[in-house]
């Protein structure tokens, strides 16, 4: 026989096209449209819904960026569609770019009832199935003109388009056709068949007779179709379908669940108002398809999105609550927002948790099993212990398919993390988390399936996301064709528990992975928007401060704690960890309320502390240094108060032979050169030079950062290829017991402070940068003379150990990896730590020197100029503080970390000391937290960790609280019946922890 296979495959492609698909709605009649715009913020319903409006015409440009219109649409149906289907076409100007990156709409009724949001590919609205004729249909939609920030097709361009106040006014749409239409279901179904069976085709072998058995079928139903009079004779051709359409799937094929979804970024390429109205448009379509196929499922994560449904549109809520009742619309992931995992500290992370699964179990009853986290840009180490601590077990994610260098091994496996606790993963094979449900996707999750021959099935998270819109009637059909269909995979709609459950009965012992899930792409979103990252440190040391001290001032005094206020400052911290805002890939509209946002939140956390200490202190002249830090200072009793006792004070700057300064405190000795440079760091108790021979440290070195694509996310590996060490000095002198140092390049100005304290051994670096650089990125070296083969890097509830070599490819990726408080590195006997206060990218290279000495580098990222999304990304002023920390252990480096980031504050009051509500007598067992428990019972919950390394032991007291009766629980405040009780000794709790472990107390009142 002849191959006309290409033959048949074009001519399926062109009639489908030109013939098939316009025939769905074979009749059509205009709607009269209207419209009132507003270029402000969006109205309230009850506004938009009586506005005056004008009338429109198609062909008319409308939408200024980021403005809202309200469009009135009426018509009447036709007398003679009697007894047909009837729909409405509503074109608001869809480009064909997929959904969530243009304009979008909300359907209501005239009484305001939300219908079914709009997007280019779900722009129908049903009427009737049947109609009577002469129904008079009125609609008012809600459109919201954003702009699409790619409109001319070319990615990563510099646009002014991601503020409001840089867009301009000029009209981003012109509407389209607005038509009531005769829907024809069974051309409609053709459709779907040949979709199907043509996208299947050209995944299934050549040589094999499934492919040619198909093509054969479509051949014949093409014969069929008259293309003058598709409507009449698509039934015939669905009949030559039919056969080829049940023949069943082979014993073997691969179970693919289906989960309805809608990733929705909280904020991107659009401001966080915006994705009030993407929720509330994707749960209407989603709650409407519901209702529409009975096998269906959607999933939605984030209990943020459904917060905003709550207070914004509860008609919308109303439905999802139903529909959440029914078991069809799936609370996943239980986390408030679907957060970067990696720069988030230790209690931020747990209280993505903890307020995420608490509003799925107060508003519906539910509790997820799972972290849902499709997009986030690689995993902290830190996590698998909190997801366990959450009350969950299993992690769902697929970024990990971007990586660019390593193909990671496994789709189903047990990630282990630092502290040895197993999660049950799955990493879906489709490669999206917004499948469409393609053949071509379908047959990609089959073959790309790792783990063939233990195991058979995988998730296909499907529908539009990133900008929502969640899955369409046309994706369940597909889905209903491949239920049990030869040569793809069978698909059956399934809750994420359900997959889960089958998953792990299947494959009970799979494959572990042990440490962080390393994105090998997006690195640079480790630096990118440094204001962002600094509010958010900042936001978290203060609410750790202002529960720690809140709690102490209502044991003691009965001062308020400020329970709602917390609660509210908690969530909009976490708001702002979302995967594009902390990791500052969002537009500069996203980032400028993200700054007002923060320096709110400082305001009223630094009110909250205030209030609490001026309360423990009372009227008086006496002068006390509260210490939030989980160390001992200064004399200051970690969690307490004490009289200062001048520990502030800094080593004198001398002059230095050759020019520069010298700072010496007895303990260390820093050399600054006449460059400003540090060229000797020499720990006085060791007897050890730090820096390495000939080199110098608090070095800038500037870079060339135009990566090849996602420019605020990824810096690429040849950035290093060239670049220049910034020695040239504008001036060098003492102020104020530090070195002042003084640098100009490009267009840019560095301020440094140099100092040394009295009695630490540590140099203090605070850096100021007036940064008006473009695609430049800005790093802080320090060559140190120590031999490490790897070196420690904080994360959450503990560190994680990366090499400094690169023997494979694994290695080389990770050249830009997070740190929070602390990078530490050493060889036996002696060690050396950088610290900071904001900054997470680094990078730690090694190099043998002629000597047959071994430097290793550590450097620390502190700023980046890309241009997209947002052109003016960074320009301007940021502070950053580090610290150099020579003969540093690890134990030296956690504590000098927790102290930078939780500074001492001086009140003056009448009090002689304030005692510590908690104690604990190993500095190697941190406390991460102290507050009172969220149910407001009076209790006190006290968070603590292993934070070295290795195995500790230590005695918790809590001052006023009842240790007899003290219990463990979950990060909920549930009590952890699973859990060994503390031991009891002296009025205390007798802790034992494995290494990194973290536990949480609650202790009642006494």
């Amino acid at each position: 026989m002849h191959d006309d296979r290409k033959l048949v495959e074009a001519r399926l492609e062109r009639v489908l096209r030109e013939r098939v698909r316009p025939a769905v709605h074979p009749a059509t009649t205009p709607l009269s449209v209207e419209i009132w715009s507003t270029d402000g913020e969006p109205v309230p319903v009850a506004e938009g819904l009586v506005a005056p409006t004008r009338p429109i015409a198609p062909g008319t440009p409308w939408g200024t960026p980021w403005g809202t219109s309200w469009f009135k649409v009426t018509g009447t149906v036709p007398a003679e569609w009697a007894g047909r289907t009837v729909e409405a076409v509503l074109d608001l100007g869809f480009t064909p770019r997929t959904p969530g990156f243009q304009c979008e709409g909300l359907v209501h009724l005239p009484d305001g009832t939300p219908v079914k949001g709009l997007h280019p590919r779900n722009a129908y609205v049903r009427v009737g199935a049947p109609v009577a004729g002469g129904e008079r249909v009125h609609w008012r939609i809600e459109a919201a003109s954003n702009p699409d920030l790619e409109a001319d097709g070319v990615p990563f361009r510099p646009t002014p388009m991601g503020d409001r106040a840089t867009a301009g006014d000029a009209p981003q749409y012109v509407l389209g056709e607005m038509r009531l239409a005769v829907f024809d279901e069974t051309v409609w179904n053709l459709v779907m068949d040949l979709e199907v069976l043509g996208e299947l085709m050209a995944e299934l072998p050549v040589d094999g007779a499934r492919r040619w058995e198909i093509l054969r079928a479509v051949g014949r139903a093409l014969d069929a179709i008259d293309l003058q009079d598709v409507n009449g004779t698509a039934r015939a051709a669905r009949g030559e379908l039919a056969g080829v359409l049940a023949t069943p799937a082979a014993a073997t094929a691969h179970r693919v669940s289906a989960v309805g979804h809608a990733h929705i970024d909280s904020a991107w390429l659009w401001p966080l108002r915006e994705t009030v109205r993407k929720v509330a448009r994707t749960a209407s379509n989603m709650t409407a398809l519901l209702d529409e196929e009975p096998d269906f499922v959607f999933a939605m994560s984030q209990a943020q999105q459904y917060a905003w449904l709550k207070e914004h549109r509860p008609e919308v809520y109303a439905r999802v609550k139903k529909a959440v009742a029914d078991g069809r619309f799936v609370p996943a992931g239980g986390m408030w927002v679907e957060s970067d995992t990696n720069m988030p500290g230790s209690e931020a992370m747990a209280r993505q948790f903890v307020h995420g699964k608490r509003f799925f179990l107060e508003e519906f009853g539910v509790e997820s099993d799972e972290a849902w986290l499709p997009d986030t840009f690689g995993f902290a180490a830190g996590l698998p212990q909190i997801i366990k601590a959450a009350g969950s077990r299993r992690l769902l994610t697929q970024k990990i398919s971007w990586s660019r260098t390593n193909d990671f091994p496994h789709h189903t496996f047990s990630w282990e993390g630092i502290d040895g606790t197993r999660v049950f993963t799955h990493f879906p094979p489709v490669d999206s988390y917004n499948c469409e449900m393609t053949g071509r996707q379908i047959a990609h999750a089959a073959r790309n399936f790792k783990e063939k021959g233990v195991a058979t099935r995988s998730l296909a998270p499907t529908g539009y996301g990133d900008g929502g819109g969640g899955t369409t009637r046309e994706m369940v059909a597909k889905a209903a064709r491949m239920r049990d269909l030869e040569g793809a995979a069978t698909v059956e709609w399934e809750t994420p528990a359900d997959f889960f459950a089958k998953a792990e009965a299947e494959y009970p012992d799979p494959p572990v992975w042990v440490g962080e899930l390393y994105l090998e792409l997006h690195r640079a979103t480790l630096t990118s928007q440094a204001r962002t990252k600094r509010g958010n440190r900042r936001g978290e040391s203060l609410l750790t401060e202002a529960e720690l001290w809140a709690a102490t001032a209502a044991a003691r005094t009965g001062f308020r704690y400020p329970y709602e206020e917390l609660d509210r400052i908690w969530k909009t911290v976490l708001l702002h960890q979302f995967h594009d805002i902390l990791p500052g890939s969002s537009i500069a509209w996203v980032h400028r309320e993200a700054r007002a946002t923060y320096a709110r939140l400082a305001e009223e956390l630094e009110a909250i502390i205030t209030g609490a200490q001026r309360a423990l202190v009372g009227e008086g002249t006496r002068e006390l240094v509260f210490n939030p830090a989980p160390h001992a200072r200064g004399g200051v009793p970690a969690g307490g108060a004490a009289p200062f006792d001048g520990q502030g004070d800094k080593a004198v700057p001398t002059p230095r032979d050759g020019g520069g300064y010298v700072l010496d405190n007895g303990l260390l000795r820093i050399e600054i050169d006449g460059r400003g440079l540090v060229v000797s760091a020499y720990d006085r108790i060791a007897g050890r030079e730090a820096i390495a021979p000939g080199q110098a440290a608090n070095l800038l070195q500037l870079h060339p950062d135009f990566p090849n694509q996602w420019d605020a996310w990824d810096v690429d590996a040849f950035y290093r290829n060239a670049g220049r060490d910034l020695t040239d000095v504008a001036a060098l002198s003492v102020a104020g017991g530090a070195v002042r140092v003084e640098r100009a390049f490009g267009a840019s100005r560095v301020v440094q402070l140099l100092s040394v304290p009295i009695s630490a051994k540590r140099l203090d670096i605070d850096t100021e940068v007036d940064w008006h650089e473009t695609e430049k990125f800005l790093k802080l070296a320090f060559p140190l003379d120590v031999k490490a083969d790897r070196y420690a890097s904080e994360t959450q509830f503990g560190h994680v150990y990366r090499p400094t070599h690169q023997n494979t490819s694994w290695e080389w990726a990770k050249f830009e990896a997070c740190n929070h408080r602390f990078v530490h590195v050493d060889e036996p006997g002696w060690g050396a730590a950088v610290v900071n206060d904001a900054t997470y990218g680094h990078g730690v290279t090694r190099t043998v020197r002629g000597d047959g000495g071994t430097t290793t580098t550590v450097r620390a990222s502190l700023l980046r100029a890309p241009r997209y999304p947002d052109p003016e990304t960074d320009q301007g002023t940021h502070r950053f503080w580090h610290a150099l920390v020579p003969g540093a252990t690890v134990g030296d480096a956690v504590r000098e970390g927790h102290r930078a980031n939780l500074p001492e504050r001086r009140v003056t009051g009448g009090a002689a000391e304030v005692a510590p509500l908690v104690t604990v007598d190993n500095d190697a067992v941190v406390v991460s937290a102290v507050k009172l428990a969220d149910d407001r019972g009076g209790d006190l919950v006290v968070r603590v960790y292993e934070a070295h390394g290795g195995r500790a032991r230590a005695t918790l007291r809590a001052d006023g609280f009842d240790t007899a009766r003290a219990v463990l629980t979950d990060l909920l405040e549930r009590p952890d019946t699973d859990a060994e009780p503390p031991a009891r000794a002296d009025g205390g709790l007798v802790l034992a922890l494995r290494p990194f472990q973290m536990v949480t107390l609650r202790l009642p009142r006494v």
